[in-house]
């Protein structure tokens, strides 16, 4: 409904043109979507999150950097909708950017005096021990952030993929068309095996940023309950944790970063609009996606979704609210990776965090192993 009023407001403008759009169930999109190509019956467009772009790469009409020069498109859009920026041309143009934030809860700050969340890692691990707290049996019942762990930690992957990012690693690259895994790459500013230590060292015991363990509820709803001072969640999340606790005081801010790094990072999901190879209108697809990408649609789609959009010129213009001016300027730092495989790769972020805390391997062979099976991924 979100998106076909937006279509409407379009459809107003652009008498000569109808869109129809069709909701289609995640689970079951690559089904539907293959049945729907085979019959050939396929969208001439649909709607790509940067987490599939590389399993349906093969599926989309690239535009052509001809068509949209390369320094076109990165003075249009935000940085994070370059993922789009295929080998051979543009695979969708980006609508809408979902950053993540920090939320904290503000009763927690105001009681230990604490006026600014923390700006850095170093900030944060600095006021873990004033917010942690623990019984007479030494379990926690109250945590400072939901970190060094994984199952039981909302956005777990996303959250170690921008830490990983914030050190100057892509976690995946694209060399002519062909992707790999940079996992492995020396050529970051910090070691990933110190980086993965760091993050683990929130979930181990010894650790004197110690302040969460798998026996703890889902981050979410421990943030919900008021016994997390600490939560990364994306801005469309925001809803949500209002939805479960009107009365939890909390408020945003942008994530921590790398002390004194020259350059500022987050996490972030794009949206784009891709066009499909099987269309048999590709003149008509391709003028449309840029009437949608480049009017008035972009900006609705957004706002209908209570994310940022994706060109720079309404980032520009940035709300008078109280949460979406952090949105829309950490949309503008946000970056992703090449995810070839999301819930696979959940689940090789997932061993090497474990291999970590169980001791199984040291950080740095973790990081090893997770890097050759995400390249297994890549190349299969």
């Amino acid at each position: 409904s979100s998106i076909q009023g937006a279509l409407d407001d379009f459809s107003k403008v652009n008498s000569s043109l109808v869109v129809k759009y069709a909701q289609k169930n995640p689970e079951t999109f690559d089904q539907d979507l293959l049945e729907a190509l085979a019959a050939g019956v396929g969208p001439d467009m649909f709607i790509l999150p940067d987490d599939l772009i590389v399993h349906y790469r093969d599926k989309i009409m690239s535009i052509p950097y001809a068509s949209i020069p390369v320094a076109t498109f990165q003075n249009t859009f935000a940085g994070a909708g370059s993922i789009y920026l295929g080998a051979k041309g543009i695979l969708a143009l980006p609508l809408a950017i979902d950053p993540m934030v920090l939320y904290y809860n503000r009763s927690m700050f105001d009681a230990q005096n604490i006026i600014n969340p923390p700006a850095s890692w170093n900030d944060l691990s600095a006021i873990i021990p004033l917010f942690s707290k623990k019984d007479q049996d030494n379990k926690i019942v109250r945590s400072a952030v939901a970190l060094g762990q994984f199952t039981n930690i909302a956005n777990a992957k996303d959250i170690i993929s921008m830490i990983f990012m914030q050190a100057g690693n892509p976690i995946v690259k694209q060399t002519n068309g062909i992707f790999s895994s940079a996992l492995s790459d020396s050529n970051g500013s910090i070691d990933l095996g110190n980086v993965l230590s760091f993050y683990t060292g929130f979930a181990d015991p010894l650790s004197a940023s110690y302040s969460w363990n798998r026996s703890l509820p889902n981050s979410t709803d421990a943030f919900s309950a008021g016994s997390l001072a600490m939560y990364f969640g994306f801005g469309s999340e925001l809803s949500l944790l209002t939805a479960k606790n009107p009365n939890n005081n909390f408020y945003i801010a942008p994530v921590p970063q790398v002390k004194n790094s020259n350059f500022k990072l987050t996490f972030g999901h794009t949206y784009g609009l891709a066009i499909s190879a099987y269309t048999k209108k590709s003149s008509v697809a391709f003028t449309v996606a840029g009437l949608l990408a480049n009017g008035d649609f972009a900006k609705t789609f957004a706002s209908k979704l209570l994310i940022a959009p994706a060109r720079r010129d309404l980032l520009a213009i940035k709300p008078t609210d109280a949460y979406f001016p952090t949105f829309y300027s950490s949309a503008l730092y946000a970056r992703s990776w090449l995810d070839p495989a999301p819930s696979e790769t959940d689940a090789i972020f997932q061993k090497m965090v474990e291999n970590v805390l169980s001791n199984n391997l040291t950080a740095s062979n973790a990081v090893k192993d997770a890097s050759n099976k995400l390249e297994l991924l890549l190349t299969r």
